[in-house]
């Protein structure tokens, strides 16, 4: 068969004979102690709305344990048990009009407002070049932006400049002597927050630098960045010094212009209770989002209550955005809560701008020309029916992946259909909507998707049988992209049931309401909330219950969903809503069981089969970082000395202690890598001639090899990671010299 639509029975043939499993689960017998304990540490969570001021005295009382977003002690001390973390909180930006000046004026009246900032105490880090050291690809930038921050110095006219900034940037500028106006100003200075996306590439800076800098720009300018900017995403490079060049050049093409112009960065600094016994311990927070993270979510721990407790922690705004899986979450209070609620399939690395596994196992990634099976299936792009793509098809790169199934809050177990239903969502195409933009990433980017086989994972834990399934996925890409970031641009997941999935597409398909909230204002009627909205909730309510009398089945699904089972996952989805008074089912670690505006109250869902435990991502509690020491040459190689930090633990304290690297012992091995990673790019002149890493130890020194480069003057930009912690980096640079 080749093209056509596929017969529903070749469909339940092609998708859902191999994974018989996920129809069945173990949730394992009451009574035992064991060793796997499902989900993550505290039992419940409390996101109360608390004021900066009110929330300092509860630090010191000890009845929060963290404050997330910002630091309720600034201008003042904090008490001794009250700790803090800091992450990389916005940028701060020059911001001209085109229209009031030429190219020229623009960059001369930059670069005297940039001189007359460097000088001055301001409430961020004065660094003028798009990507910070909170950047992992900071790296390849060092040498640009110790230029950007040289030139600063140089002499440049004085103009007569007059500035708009808000709050204590204005202070600043006051502080730097330019005139702060309300009205009519040549130039605002500005908080910029970092661009929010869900792209495989939203850490890194080029990208990141993209989102901030591209809108402005004229129209000669924006066709070269987005020429290069497609080449960066579409793989449009042969090796990692190519790449490196043409994030470089992406860098230099959005700010040539100086319609916007870097100043610096500000640093988000929030703070924990860690007092002896009511303190959180075993704290990770993501470089570029604090606390409010799932790595936070996944790591943190009560010190009186170590695999329990009731963990409290204050925001200091309401969740103002609607609730939906789709496109809500999405001010910084419902982003924490939804980090707990729902399981995504991979997560941020939280020290660099990769990511680590979480629902989807990445374990393989094929690039180049790739021929994609036959029976490999493709949605229709009217009606959403999965086809065969026939014989012929080709690929640009394959990504398998270990599906880690469990069951749904409303205790309804993960099936096929959970995995190939986003994959249909997103080709369906419905008229006089717009396609949310994750969506249309997801259609944009998939050739392919091929269910291959299912495997049942038998745990033993004594006299007891813990059984996970695991569903092997094969997704075949469009576009070539480097295999660190493959993994993450179409992973076969999502957080919901398909059932709700499709009760929310048809509210939306019936104008109740939208899943973003661009489009509820295009449209003119409610941004969909499944939680907090009585209106939505009991419309939600009537679709259900005519969706199981009909046992209603998407086109998508039909062969791959038998009525009888869907006439069960509409059942189960109606008596979760009845039983908890909200629709938002998922397969996360925790549910919304209580809220108001005030307090939103979490309750651990420990389901065992849910395949994380607590302790699953302790390894990126307490960040080390490495840093290099001597550098020697030997031959055509480097030998690098490295200082490493560990974690020195008494009782319920810590320490971070810094010394010289020393190689474990021939055969021992330890439960946390220790050997640091050389990251370098050789420079010859400005341009990139080779990128790359090195593990390999020569005794207790990394070995950096530089054979192969032609005779000439070259620097080597170098630094240390320990755990990939690439944050805040301490930077060498070498001169090499190749003679012959």
């Amino acid at each position: 068969m080749s093209g056509g639509m596929l017969h529903a029975k070749a469909i339940l043939v092609a998708l859902l004979v191999v994974v018989p499993a996920l129809l069945a689960g173990d949730d394992g017998e009451a009574g035992h102690e064991i060793t796997f304990y499902p989900s993550f540490y505290p039992q419940e969570i409390t996101v109360r709305v608390v004021a900066p001021t009110v929330a300092a005295g509860l630090l010191q009382k000890g009845q929060l344990n963290a404050y997330l977003g910002r630091d309720p002690f600034v201008g003042g001390a904090a008490p001794a048990h009250v700790g803090h973390v800091e992450s990389l909180g916005s940028l701060v930006v020059l911001s001209f009009d085109r229209s009031r000046a030429d190219g020229a004026t623009r960059c001369a009246r930059a670069a005297h407002a940039l001189k007359a900032l460097a000088g001055v105490k301001a409430p961020f880090v004065f660094h003028p070049y798009p990507i910070t050291p909170y950047h992992e690809d900071f790296l390849a930038h060092v040498d640009l932006a110790e230029r950007a921050s040289k030139g600063i110095t140089e002499s440049a006219a004085a103009f007569p400049l007059r500035v708009k900034a808000a709050a204590s940037l204005g202070q600043a500028a006051r502080q730097a002597g330019l005139t702060v106006v309300e009205t009519a100003a040549d130039v605002t200075l500005e908080e910029v927050p970092l661009p929010a996306s869900t792209s495989p590439w939203a850490r890194e800076g080029w990208f990141q630098a993209y989102g901030v800098y591209a809108g402005g720009l004229g129209e000669a300018s924006s066709g070269a960045v987005d020429e290069a900017y497609t080449r960066r995403i579409n793989g449009g490079y042969e090796s990692a010094a190519e790449q490196a060049n043409l994030e470089r050049r992406l860098v230099g093409l959005l700010t040539r212009g100086c319609e916007r112009v870097p100043v610096g960065y500000t640093r988000r600094r929030e703070v924990i209770n860690s007092e002896y016994s009511t303190g959180v311990e075993n704290v990770a927070w993501d470089s570029q989002s604090g606390l409010a993270s799932a790595i936070f979510i996944r790591t943190v721990k009560l010190k009186d209550f170590p695999w329990n407790g009731w963990l409290t922690l204050g925001v200091p705004g309401q969740a103002s955005a609607a609730w939906n899986p789709v496109a809500g979450f999405t001010d910084a209070t419902g982003r924490l809560i939804w980090s707990a609620v729902a399981d995504p399939a991979l997560i941020p690395a939280p020290y660099s701008a990769g990511w680590i596994d979480n629902r989807v196992e990445p374990r393989q990634v094929v690039t180049g020309g790739i021929d994609v099976p036959a029976d490999a299936v493709i949605p229709d792009r009217e009606t959403g029916a999965l086809r065969t793509v026939g014989r012929g098809t080709t690929a640009a790169a394959k990504v398998t992946y270990r599906v880690l199934a469990s069951a749904f809050h409303d205790e309804t177990r993960m099936a096929v259909a959970d995995i190939v239903y986003p994959f249909v969502e997103a080709f369906r195409s419905v008229k006089g909507r717009a396609v949310e933009p994750t969506r249309a990433a997801l259609r944009d980017a998939v050739a392919a998707v091929k269910v291959v086989r299912s495997d049942v994972e038998v745990k033993e834990l004594g006299d007891l049988q813990l059984m996970h399934h695991v569903v092997l996925v094969e997704v075949y890409l469009k576009h070539a992209v480097d295999s660190r970031h493959a993994p993450a641009i179409a992973p076969p997941w999502s957080p919901v049931p398909w059932q709700l999935s499709v009760l929310l597409e048809e509210a939306v398909n019936r104008n109740l309401a939208a899943f973003s909230e661009a489009e509820a204002r295009r449209r003119g009627v409610p941004w969909l909330d499944i939680v907090r909205d009585g209106k939505i909730k009991a419309a939600l309510a009537t679709m259900a219950a005519d969706f199981e009398r009909r046992a209603w089945v998407p086109e998508g699904l039909r062969g791959i969903v038998t009525v009888d089972q869907a006439r069960q996952r509409w059942a189960a989805l109606r008596r979760f809503a009845r039983q908890h008074g909200h629709w938002l089912v998922t397969s996360g670690p925790y549910r919304i069981v209580r809220w108001t505006p005030e307090i939103t109250v979490l309750s651990v869902f420990r389901d065992f089969s849910y395949p994380r435990g607590v302790g699953s991502y302790d390894r990126y509690a307490l960040p080390v970082r490495a840093f290099p020491g001597t550098v020697e040459r030997a031959g055509e190689t480097l030998m690098v000395a490295a200082d490493v930090e560990s974690v020195e633990k008494f009782e319920r304290s810590y320490r971070i202690v810094r010394q010289p690297f020393k190689a474990a012992p021939a055969g021992e091995t330890t439960m946390r890598p220790v050997v640091p990673v050389a990251r370098y790019v050789v420079l010859a002149g400005d341009e990139v001639v080779r990128a790359a890493e090195s593990r390999q130890l020569s005794g207790e020194r990394l070995v950096v090899d530089l054979k192969g480069l032609k005779r000439g003057d070259y620097r080597v930009m170098l630094t240390l990671a320990l755990d990939d912690n690439l944050v805040n980096p301490e930077v060498k640079v070498i001169p090499f010299r190749v003679r012959d």
